[in-house]
C-alpha cells in the first residue's frame, strides 16, 4: 500500500503500523496529490491511504485522477468528522471508502484489508452523518434519468436497496431467501448496469436516483 499525507509524523506512524503487520507492505509515501500520482505510476500499489487536505494538489483531485488512470488501485480516504462535505466528494471521485484519522490501529489494518479485497469500507458513524446530509439536501446532486433504474430487474433493485441500507451479502441473502452466491451475482450485475465500481458508489447511486430515502 501507499500512504499519502502532508504530515511526516502521520505518514511515519501509519507506515510503522502497516509495516509491522504480516501480509501488508508500504511501498511508498507521498506528501501531496501530484507526488502521489507520480509515485503510484511507478510502484502500482493495491491500496492508497489518501489524506484530503494537502498543499498543492489535494486528495480529492488526486483520488479522481488516480482511480481513472488505475482502476485496480483502491483509495481509502482519511477524514475527520468536521469534513463531511469532503467525504461525499471523495466517494464520487472513486474512493472505495474512508476511515477517521483517530481510528484504532487494528481497525485501520482491517479497513486496508477490506478495501484490498475489493469491498467498500464504510465507517458506520460517518455513514450516518452522510445519510443525514442527504436527508437535508446538503449533498445530493441532480437526479439522473430513470433509465438507469429501469435497466435493473426487480430483484436487483431489492439488492441495491439492501446495499444502501448497509446490509452485508449474507444479511441480504437471509432477508431475500437466496444464497450468498446468488447475492454476489446480483451485486455484480447491478454494479455493471449502473456503471459504478463498488458498493459505496452503488449506495450513492441508490440515493441519487431516489430508490431509497433516508429516514427522517
Amino acid at each position: 500500500m501507499m500512504v499519502v499525507d502532508d504530515q511526516l509524523m502521520v505518514r511515519a506512524g501509519i507506515a510503522a503500523i502497516v509495516g509491522a503487520e504480516e501480509g501488508l507492505e508500504v511501498v511508498g509515501e507521498a506528501a501531496d496529490g501530484q507526488a502521489a500520482l507520480d509515485l503510484a505510476a511507478q510502484v502500482r500499489p493495491d491500496v492508497v491511504l489518501m489524506d484530503i487536505r494537502m498543499p498543492g494538489m489535494d486528495g480529492l483531485t488526486a483520488t479522481a485522477l488516480l482511480t481513472a488512470a488505475a482502476p485496480a488501485t483502491k483509495v481509502l480516504v482519511l477524514t475527520t468528522f468536521h469534513q463531511d462535505r469532503y467525504v461525499y466528494e471523495a466517494l464520487k471521485a472513486g474512493a472505495s471508502g474512508f476511515v477517521l484519522k483517530d481510528v484504532l490501529p487494528a481497525d485501520l489494518l482491517a479497513a486496508i484489508r477490506v478495501v484490498a479485497d475489493g469491498e467498500a469500507m464504510l465507517s458506520p458513524a460517518v455513514t450516518r452523518r452522510l445519510i443525514d446530509a442527504f436527508a437535508s439536501g446538503g449533498l445530493a446532486g441532480p437526479a439522473e434519468p430513470g433509465e438507469r433504474l429501469a435497466g435493473l430487474t426487480p430483484r436487483e433493485r431489492q439488492v441495491l436497496a439492501s446495499i444502501a441500507s448497509g446490509r452485508s451479502n449474507a444479511e441480504i441473502g437471509e432477508a431475500l431467501g437466496i444464497t450468498t452466491g446468488t447475492v454476489k451475482v446480483h451485486v455484480n450485475a447491478l454494479l455493471a448496469k449502473l456503471g459504478v465500481r463498488d458498493r459505496v458508489q452503488a449506495t450513492i447511486a441508490a440515493y441519487d436516483l431516489g430508490l431509497v430515502r433516508p429516514n427522517p
